[in-house]
């Protein structure tokens, strides 16, 4: 059977056979799961010249795999880059980045809201390493430009923030990064394919949380970095294999890969049902502000139209109005997430049920109150993840958890 062309091949396709094929060894239908450390030579030549690159070939899983080679390959194909590294965790893609751009001396500027344990690698890791690091409002493109340094290496942002759901102009700070010799990285886990884009608009590398959307089902942790093979290629030799030691193993691989094979559908039910449920929050009398780049109220919906292109997610943040009955708006929201009985508490997001969280002690409690405050995490600020039930029976969970109001 001759292989079809991907090249121009639409995401769906693409989700489904991109990295995978029939094993030539048995024809199986499914990517086999190589649940092994290491791989047999058949000669000590072969296995030197393995090793030095010089043939094709796996010889320690760690260095490489090929259930995890057809992740990659697939991944890569997903966010339309050269070449892909599978880390065994969101966070392991954040050190294989940082540790992979960064060395004593060099200064990284840092979007002021990102994820909690990110916040903390970018606050006091690199600090240790001898790193500046200065943060910015990454939709002011005149203060990113002015915080660029001679030694400005990296630019790191997520495409939409968590958990304030700020979108940044990709392409925009992209330019300005290359103007100065610097390297831009977006982790783009809120808004993964077919949303955003973030390499088409200019970025060198993407990085996920694979944990999330791309695998879809709750059951793995994993991450990914994509980006041009110049710049994979050392992170994965040096980085990822060596001093993180972040392969993911091949059972987790082969999840991910199945997860993928379903993304297209489940992201049109994520954006479909998001949708949905930020316009209900936003006509809810107890709710100040919902925070969903797909509303027209959002700052950056212009940006969002051009950028998601219809598709807005499952994800977004709301606060309720600072007294409710008598209650402060934290009490009040605390009162309104216990009583829900569809969603579940829980601060993971992208799988298929639907999972309501407070950022400020669950998944930024690490950030002190002054990082928090200087990133605009309020205390009465909820993050919620739309899942893919039926969109009444969540608006219709929603309403009874407001009523206890």
């Amino acid at each position: 059977m001759s292989k079809f062309d991907l090249t121009n091949a639409g995401f769906g396709t693409r989700s489904i056979h991109a990295g995978q094929e029939p094993d030539k060894l048995h024809g199986a239908l499914a990517t086999p799961i190589y649940q092994t450390s290491t791989f047999c030579f058949e000669t000590v030549e072969q296995g030197s010249a393995i090793f030095s690159g010089e043939i094709p070939g796996y010889a320690y899983s760690r260095g490489g795999n090929p259930t995890v080679n057809a992740l990659e390959e697939k991944i890569a194909a997903l966010e339309c880059g050269e070449a892909c590294i599978a880390t065994s965790s969101g966070m392991g893609a954040v050190g294989g980045v940082v540790l992979g751009t960064l060395a004593t001396g060099d200064h990284a500027i840092c979007g002021k809201c990102v994820y909690g344990c990110t916040d903390v690698v970018f606050r006091q890791t690199l600090a240790k390493l001898g790193i500046e690091v200065t943060y910015v409002d990454t939709n002011d493109l005149k203060a990113v430009e002015a915080a660029i340094k001679e030694n400005t290496k990296l630019i790191y942002f997520e495409t939409l923030t968590n958990p304030n759901m700020e979108l940044t102009d990709i392409a925009a700070i992209s330019k300005i990064a290359h103007e100065h010799g610097a390297i831009v990285a977006v982790d783009n886990t809120f808004t993964p394919p077919p949303q955003v884009y973030p390499l088409k608009e200019g970025a060198d590398l993407v990085l996920h949380s694979c944990t999330k959307y791309i695998n879809g089902h709750g059951d793995v942790i994993a991450g990914a970095i994509v980006g041009r093979a110049e710049l994979i290629g050392p992170i994965k030799k040096n980085v990822t294999s060596k001093i993180c030691g972040t392969t993911p193993s091949p059972f987790n691989s082969y999840l991910i890969l199945r997860g993928l094979q379903t993304m297209e559908l489940r992201m049109a039910r994520h954006c479909e049902n998001g949708l949905a449920v930020a316009k209900y929050l936003e006509s809810v009398p107890y709710v100040k502000k919902v925070y969903y780049p797909g509303l027209e109220s959002h700052p950056q919906h212009e940006v969002a139209k051009r950028m998601m292109h219809g598709n807005y997610g499952g994800i977004m943040s709301f606060e309720l109005k600072e007294e409710v009955n008598g209650m402060d708006g934290f009490t009040a929201c605390k009162k309104v997430v216990n009583a829900l009985k569809l969603a579940s508490i829980a601060v993971s997001l992208g799988d298929p049920e639907t999972l309501i969280q407070h950022p400020a002690s669950m998944t930024h409690a690490n950030m002190s109150p002054e990082a928090r405050a200087e990133a605009g995490i309020k205390d009465d600020l909820i993050r919620l993840s739309v899942g893919l039930e039926n969109v009444e029976d969540i608006i219709a969970d929603f309403e009874q958890a407001f009523a206890v109001l």
